[in-house]
């Protein structure tokens, strides 16, 4: 049962590898722009099944396809919040998500027209790796593609985190995220850095679904459920935060293996669980600073409750 748990834990942590991949894009859109791109995993779909029309009908190598397809989505990204998003924000707080949940049925109805409804992977692309493991002391297996994985999201997190700290680019961004009026007044054009921050996210939701291909099958309804892993580890790991993703994903992966160890069903039913604690904590904890405090905020409910109301008041005159 011990190594069984150890496993698991292994397992879950490199899965949470992939989750961070898919849920910093998402995060940074949160954090920059204050927008829900709620077509962020059907965007990750379409990478994955342009990179296999790269590869199994063109014949490019998987790493030349990448170099295509990833800038090809970055434009993609870009073009879509200057004609949509940023059209979409200015009519207030509904528009956006309307405009997000039609792009995505757009998005799966025309990769259905194109793909077909068949599962497609590139398992079979990448060889041995899609099941080459190392076998550590005790008998654990690691996969090596997991492990790649994981190595790809600190990379890419790490990569981030550099660009918005010390590039120009960057401060434009975190500058535009803390105040965009202001940044306006310094010269900084918060159009082109919401731009900028969705072309990133488009381009690595479109590598998380290259990475989804390799490990298991995708289908142009695959989106969704990739949109709530990514939601629940942006929740998990702090709204806003690029490392708090990995951390975030890391969470929800080995909460998902520990519960693989019951059922399959019992997987998902775990992770979801763990976002739901999570999300009441924070909600919690953040009624409980508006009031001045934990203790301050029950003994003011203490003391609401035992006070009576006025209709009690009225009745006892």
């Amino acid at each position: 049962m011990l190594d069984s748990i150890i496993q698991a834990l292994i397992q879950g942590t490199l899965l949470g590898g992939y989750y961070a991949i898919i849920a910093v894009g998402l995060s940074l859109m949160v954090g920059v722009v204050r927008f829900i791109n709620l077509a962020h995993g059907d965007l990750a779909v379409l990478g994955a099944l342009l990179t296999l029309a790269l590869v199994q009908v063109v014949g490019m190598p998987l790493l030349l396809a990448l170099l295509v397809m990833l800038p090809f989505m970055g434009v993609l990204g870009w073009v879509m919040h200057a004609v949509l998003f940023d059209r979409a924000m200015r009519g207030g707080f509904l528009l956006p998500i309307l405009v997000t949940i039609g792009l995505g049925a757009a998005l799966q109805n025309g990769m259905f027209g194109i793909w077909g409804s068949n599962t497609r992977s590139l398992g079979a692309d990448i060889g041995n790796l899609s099941w080459a493991s190392w076998t550590l002391p005790g008998g654990v297996l690691v996969g090596q593609l997991p492990v790649i994985i994981f190595g790809t999201a600190i990379g890419v997190i790490g990569a981030l985190h550099l660009i918005l700290k010390y590039t120009r680019l960057g401060r434009a961004i975190r500058a535009t995220a803390a105040d965009p009026e202001a940044a306006e007044m310094c010269g900084v054009d918060a159009r082109r850095a919401h731009r900028a921050a969705a072309a990133i996210a488009v381009a690595l939701a479109a590598l998380a679904g290259v990475f989804l291909a390799m490990r298991g099958q995708v289908t142009p309804y695959s989106g969704p459920a990739q949109l709530i892993f990514a939601f629940e580890a942006v929740v998990i790991g702090g709204l806003g935060s690029i490392w708090g993703t990995l951390i975030g994903g890391i969470i929800l992966g080995v909460s998902q293996a520990l519960g693989g160890l019951i059922s399959n069903q019992a997987s998902l039913l775990s992770g979801h669980l763990v976002f739901i604690a999570v999300l009441m904590w924070r909600l919690s904890r953040a009624w409980a600073a508006d009031h001045g405090g934990w203790r301050a905020s029950i003994a003011a409910k203490t003391a609401a409750i035992g006070r009576p109301g006025k209709a009690e008041a009225g009745v006892q005159k």
